[in-house]
C-alpha cells in the first residue's frame, strides 16, 4: 500500500521544483510589505496575501509583526487580495513589478463589525480612499504610480491634482492650485505628519506653490489630498490640504535608480543600514538647469536659471514602534545680467524632522520636532533710472507635535493631538531711487502658535460612520483664537451607493510679513504697524456628497458645496491710485505676496458649486477620468457690494485616459500612452481704462468694476508615452512628456502698451516636450 503523506510531500517537492525552473525562466521580482489594522496601526498577524490569477497561485501569510514577503511574482501588472479573519477585505489592482526594484507596500485593513460562526460580513476597501480613516468627504489618496502615470504631471503631486474635480489652474509656470475658487494661499502642505513649508522651487513670498516641485516622487509614499471639510486634525489651512507621506528604503538589498531628461539629473539609492531587514536608508539628489531648454529654442525663462534638491529619510522598527529621521533641501535662482539692468532671485528652503512612534495595545503615541527654513530673496538695479530694490524674507520654525491614537474597538477611535510653533522671522523690502529711501517693511523677530484637537470616530453601524471633532488655533502675536468644529458622515445606504457629509470651520494664519506692513503717517511721518492684531481668516465649509459604484472598478462621484469666507483683509480707506482702490480692494483675491498699509478685517466671500466624476480605476490596461466642476467665487469688500473674485473660472473639465500594452518577445516590457484634456473658464481681469490709460500713458484699470472680465477659455492637451524594458537586474524607462501638445496660445493676462497704443495680451506656455530616461537597479 503506498504511503500517502509521502506521496503527497514528494508531488510537492516536484511542483515546488517545476515552479522554482519556471519562476526562473522568467523576469520576476519581490513584493514585500506589512498589514495593520486601519485605525489602531498595530500588526495583523496570518493575513493573507494573494497574487490573483496566478498559475500555480502565489501567496504567502504574515510574520508576528505583520510583515510578509512574497517571492518569484513575473513582472508586469498584477491584482492582489489581502484578507485576514475578522478584517474587511482589501485589493491592490494593476500593481506595476519590475525588474529593477522590489515592491514595498502598507496595507491597512479595516475590522470587521460583524462576525456569525467564524465568517466576517466585510466589505472590499475601496480604490481611491483616502489613508486617513478619518476621513469621509471630498478627500481621495493619490499613489506614486498615479504622480508618475498622469499626463501633465511631471511626477508633481501638485500638477498631478490640477486633474481632480474641484482644482484649476491660474498660470503654466506655477503649480500653485485653485480648490473651489480658494486662493491658492489657502492650501497646507504636512509631511509625515507635520506642516512644512511647500516643497517647491522658484517660490514667491506668500504662495504655496512654485514653478518645479523640490520633492522627486523617488521619495512618495501613498499620500491624501483634501479639499474641504477636512479632519479635526488638520489646521491652518483655508481650502485644501497635502498629507505627504515618505516611504521607507528597502530593508533587505540596496536599489538604485537613476534618471537624466530634459529638467536634469535625478540620483536615488535605498537600502538596509546594518543587518539586513532593520533599519533602513532612502536618499535623492537632483540637480537641474532650464538652460537645456533654453538651448532646444524653448525660452522658458530669461538669465540663467537652475535648481538643485535633496531629501532623505532614515528608519529604524523596534519592537513597540519605529524612529525616523528626514528632511529635505532645496534652493532655485535665477540671475540677468545686461547693461543696464540687473537682477538676483533665489528661493531657498528646508526641512528636518524627528518622528518617533510607540505603539500600545490597540494604541500609539506619536512625537514629532521638526525645524523649516524658507527664504526669498530679489534683489534689483536698474541704471537709467538709478532705481535698485530689495527683497529678502526669512521664515524659519520650530515645532512639536504629539499624537495620542486610541482604538477602543471595532466601532469606536479617538485621536487627540496638539502642537506649539516658534515662528521667527527677519524681513526686509525696501527701494532705492536717486538717493531717496522706502521701506515697506523691516522687521526681525519671532512668536508663538498653537493648535489642540480631538477627533472621535464612530461606526454605528456595518454602512454608516460619523466623525465628530474640534480644532483650536491661536496665533500668539496678539492671542488670536479660532475656535473650529467638525463634522464628516458616510452611509453606504446600498451596495455601491454612498451619501457623505461634511462641515467645519477652518481658519489659516496670513503670510507673516503681513502683520509687519510699516505704514507712514502722512502729517508726522512717523511710521506705524497697524496690522499686528488683524483677525484670523477663517471659512466654513459644508459639504454633500453622492458615489455609485455602478460596475466593478468604475464610480460615479457628485459633490456639492458651499464655503463662507469671513475676516477677509481688505484696504483702508484712504488707498487711492491708479493701482488699487480701497473700495475694491480685497486681500482674498491675492495668489501671493504681502501687503505693506494698513488693511481691515471687514471683507467677506463665499464659493458655491458642483462637481461630477466619472472615473475607471487602473484596471486591465488601461484606465480613465473625466471631472467637471461648475463653480462661482465672490467677495464682498469695502463697499458692500459683490463681485466675482481672481479665481472665478466658472468651469473646469478634465478629461484623462491611459492604455498600456505588454510587448516584448516575453511579453515583460511594457509601452504606455497617456492623455490629459483641460477646458476652463479663463482668468478673471479687471477691466482696463482705454481713455485714462492713452492720457496717464500706462496701463489703468476700471476698479469699479474689478475682475468683470474674463479672458477667453483656456484649453491644453497633453500626452505622456512611456517605455519600460525589464532586464534580469535592472528596468530602463523612456517617456516623452509633451506639455500643450498643439500648441495652443492661452491667454494669461492684458496691459495697455504705449508705445503701440493698444491693449496687448500676454501668453502661457506653449508646446514643450519633456523627454526623460531612467534606470532601475
Amino acid at each position: 500500500m503506498l504511503n500517502t503523506p509521502w506521496l503527497s510531500r514528494l508531488s510537492l517537492l516536484v511542483v515546488g521544483m517545476l515552479f522554482s525552473v519556471y519562476a526562473h525562466a522568467q523576469l520576476s521580482q519581490t513584493v514585500k510589505g506589512q498589514i495593520l489594522d486601519a485605525d489602531s496601526e498595530q500588526s495583523i498577524i496570518g493575513a493573507s496575501i494573494l497574487v490573483v490569477g496566478s498559475e500555480p497561485l502565489l501567496g504567502t501569510t504574515t510574520e508576528i509583526d505583520g510583515s510578509f514577503r512574497l517571492e518569484g511574482v513575473p513582472v508586469g501588472r498584477h491584482s492582489l487580495l489581502i484578507s485576514s479573519i475578522g478584517y474587511e477585505d482589501a485589493y491592490i489592482h494593476e500593481l506595476e513589478v519590475g525588474s529593477g526594484k522590489e515592491v514595498v507596500l502598507n496595507i491597512p485593513l479595516t475590522e470587521s463589525l460583524i462576525r456569525i460562526d467564524e465568517v466576517v460580513v466585510s466589505a472590499e476597501r475601496l480604490n481611491g480612499s483616502p489613508t486617513n480613516d478619518m476621513a469621509t468627504v471630498s478627500a481621495r489618496s493619490f499613489s506614486v504610480e498615479q504622480t508618475k502615470r498622469y499626463a501633465a504631471a511631471i511626477n508633481d503631486p501638485a500638477r498631478m491634482a490640477m486633474s481632480f474635480a474641484g482644482v484649476a489652474s491660474g498660470n503654466d509656470e506655477s503649480n500653485e492650485i485653485i480648490i473651489r475658487g480658494n486662493s491658492p494661499r489657502g492650501v497646507l502642505w504636512r509631511m509625515e505628519g507635520i506642516e512644512i513649508p511647500h516643497p517647491n522651487h522658484f517660490s514667491e513670498q506668500g504662495a504655496t506653490g512654485g514653478g518645479i516641485s523640490a520633492l522627486s516622487v523617488n521619495m512618495l509614499s501613498n499620500s491624501d489630498f483634501f479639499i474641504s471639510a477636512f479632519p479635526a486634525e488638520y489646521g491652518n489651512a483655508v481650502s485644501g490640504v497635502f498629507d505627504l507621506k515618505l516611504r521607507n528604503g528597502n530593508n533587505d538589498r540596496r536599489e538604485y535608480a537613476l534618471q537624466f531628461g530634459a529638467l536634469g539629473l535625478d540620483l536615488a539609492a535605498e537600502g538596509p543600514i546594518g543587518q539586513a531587514g532593520g533599519a533602513s536608508y532612502l536618499v535623492n539628489y537632483r540637480y537641474s538647469t532650464l538652460g537645456i531648454l533654453n538651448a532646444m529654442g524653448l525660452e522658458i525663462t530669461d538669465g540663467n536659471t537652475n535648481f538643485q534638491d535633496i531629501a532623505f529619510k532614515l528608519h529604524s522598527p523596534s519592537r513597540n514602534g519605529h524612529l525616523s529621521l528626514w528632511g529635505m533641501g532645496a534652493i532655485s535662482g535665477q540671475k540677468f545680467v545686461e547693461a543696464d539692468e540687473e537682477f538676483d532671485y533665489s528661493s531657498d528652503r528646508a526641512v528636518l524632522g524627528l518622528n518617533h512612534r510607540r505603539n500600545f495595545k490597540n494604541a500609539y503615541l506619536e512625537t514629532i520636532l521638526s525645524y523649516a527654513i524658507s527664504k526669498e530673496s530679489d534683489i534689483g538695479y536698474f541704471l537709467p533710472a538709478d532705481f535698485e530694490y530689495t527683497e529678502r524674507f526669512v521664515n524659519s520654525s520650530w515645532r512639536a507635535s504629539i499624537l495620542y491614537n486610541r482604538k477602543f474597538n471595532a466601532r469606536h477611535s479617538l485621536r487627540l493631538g496638539a502642537i506649539g510653533s516658534r515662528l521667527a522671522y527677519d524681513f526686509e523690502d525696501s527701494e532705492e531711487q536717486r538717493g531717496e529711501r522706502f521701506v515697506g517693511v523691516q522687521e526681525d523677530g519671532s512668536t508663538n502658535s498653537y493648535q489642540a484637537y480631538a477627533q472621535w470616530k464612530s461606526r454605528l453601524g456595518i454602512n454608516l460612520h460619523l466623525t465628530g471633532g474640534i480644532h483650536a488655533l491661536l496665533l500668539g502675536l496678539d492671542n488670536q483664537l479660532s475656535i473650529e468644529p467638525r463634522l464628516g458622515l458616510r452611509w453606504n445606504f446600498q451596495p455601491g451607493q454612498v451619501l457623505s457629509a461634511g462641515f467645519g470651520r477652518h481658519s489659516r494664519i496670513e503670510n507673516l510679513a503681513v502683520y509687519f506692513g510699516r505704514v507712514q503717517d502722512q502729517t508726522t511721518n512717523e511710521f506705524s504697524q497697524p496690522n499686528t492684531s488683524l483677525p484670523l481668516g477663517g471659512a466654513t465649509h459644508a459639504v454633500l456628497g453622492y458615489e455609485w459604484r455602478f460596475a466593478p472598478r468604475w464610480r460615479l462621484q457628485t459633490e456639492v458645496y458651499y464655503q463662507e469666507l469671513d475676516n477677509v483683509p481688505v484696504a483702508s480707506p484712504w488707498i487711492s491710485s491708479q493701482f488699487v482702490q480701497a473700495a475694491t480692494a480685497s486681500w482674498i483675491n491675492a495668489e501671493s505676496g504681502y501687503v505693506t498699509d494698513s488693511v481691515f478685517a471687514d471683507g467677506s466671500g463665499r464659493n458655491y458649486g458642483l462637481e461630477v466624476t466619472l472615473e475607471k480605476f487602473f484596471t486591465d490596461g488601461w484606465y480613465l477620468l473625466a471631472t467637471t466642476s461648475l463653480y462661482r467665487s465672490l467677495y464682498t469688500p469695502q463697499d458692500g457690494n459683490e463681485y466675482p473674485t481672481r479665481f472665478d473660472g466658472r468651469f473646469v473639465t478634465n478629461f484623462l485616459a491611459g492604455r498600456e500594452w505588454t510587448v516584448g518577445r516575453a511579453g515583460t516590457n511594457l509601452l504606455g500612452l497617456n492623455i490629459r484634456m483641460n477646458l476652463s473658464g479663463g482668468n478673471r481681469v479687471t477691466p482696463i481704462d482705454l481713455d485714462a490709460s492713452r492720457q496717464a500713458g500706462f496701463t489703468v484699470r476700471d476698479f469699479s468694476r474689478p475682475f468683470a472680465d474674463q479672458l477667453p477659455n483656456y484649453f491644453r492637451t497633453d500626452i505622456r508615452i512611456s517605455y519600460r524594458r525589464n532586464k534580469a537586474k535592472s528596468s530602463t524607462v523612456w517617456s516623452l512628456d509633451i506639455q500643450n501638445a498643439t500648441n495652443r496660445k492661452n491667454v494669461f493676462t492684458q496691459f495697455y502698451s504705449g508705445f503701440q497704443d493698444r491693449i496687448i495680451s500676454t501668453y502661457q506656455l506653449g508646446l514643450i516636450p519633456v523627454l526623460n530616461w531612467r534606470l532601475e537597479f
